[in-house]
């Protein structure tokens, strides 16, 4: 195994990662489509279509229930209804992953840098942060709409690199998807594959992180040269 002890900082992707937020998610697109006299979905349904934002996961909502490709007038009157109930089941139903605190207790301890890098859109990512009291850990939080570009994209981890000053090997990515993983390795850094959360029914395995993890408390065996 690859020598993982220069690592001072940490990227966390959100959804899927540290927080279980489809319940919520499911309740608000669910909804989106009933105002909208359209077919439901399920909760596992939503689970294979978190990822790529919010207007993604709308877009892929309406296909499914239109059965066609989306018109951009239905896409456009859909996404505020969605925001709206979102804004509203934000964390009525969502959960921290176990071990997620005390492994971010640890790592603040340990003196790790640490940020939250998601596509999720910066009016919700901030709120669910601190809706379960764990904004206090991240000097850095980026979300979809921080920048022109997200993930896959590895700006946000580029501008995190310079920002901070890190080399590569100093700063990992923490997701559940390949999205994570495809920006961390575009960025050059290390990364671990979580098991347990969205990844559009893919085996995390197959986009080659560096790591796999079945649950959140085993990244820290990655980091113990450092702790």
């Amino acid at each position: 195994m690859p020598s993982w002890d220069k690592l001072t900082a940490v990227a966390f992707d959100l959804d899927g990662t540290l927080i279980d937020s489809v319940p919520d998610l499911a309740v608000a697109t669910q909804a989106t489509l009933n105002s909208l006299s359209l077919p439901s979905c399920s909760e596992a349904q939503v689970r294979s279509w978190v990822g790529n934002g919010a207007k993604m996961l709308i877009q892929r909502a309406l296909t499914f229930a239109l059965d066609a490709p989306v018109p951009i007038n239905i896409l456009d009157k859909a996404m505020p209804v969605f925001m709206g109930y979102y804004q509203d089941n934000l964390h009525q139903h969502s959960q921290l992953y176990p071990g997620v605190l005390d492994v971010l207790t640890r790592l603040e301890q340990c003196g790790y840098s640490m940020a939250v890098v998601t596509n999720k859109p910066y009016r919700f990512t901030i709120p669910l942060l601190k809706s379960f009291n764990i904004d206090h850990y991240f000097i850095e939080v980026l979300s979809g709409d921080s920048f022109e570009k997200m993930k896959p994209d590895p700006f946000p981890l580029i501008y995190l690199l310079d920002k901070w000053q890190l080399a590569p090997d100093a700063l990992l990515m923490v997701g559940d998807s390949k999205n994570d993983i495809l920006a961390a390795k575009a960025a050059g850094i290390r990364s671990i594959g979580l098991t347990y959360g969205y990844n559009y029914g893919e085996d995390i395995k197959l986009s080659g992180p560096d790591a796999v993890c079945e649950q959140f408390k085993n990244i820290l065996t990655f980091v113990n040269n450092s702790i």
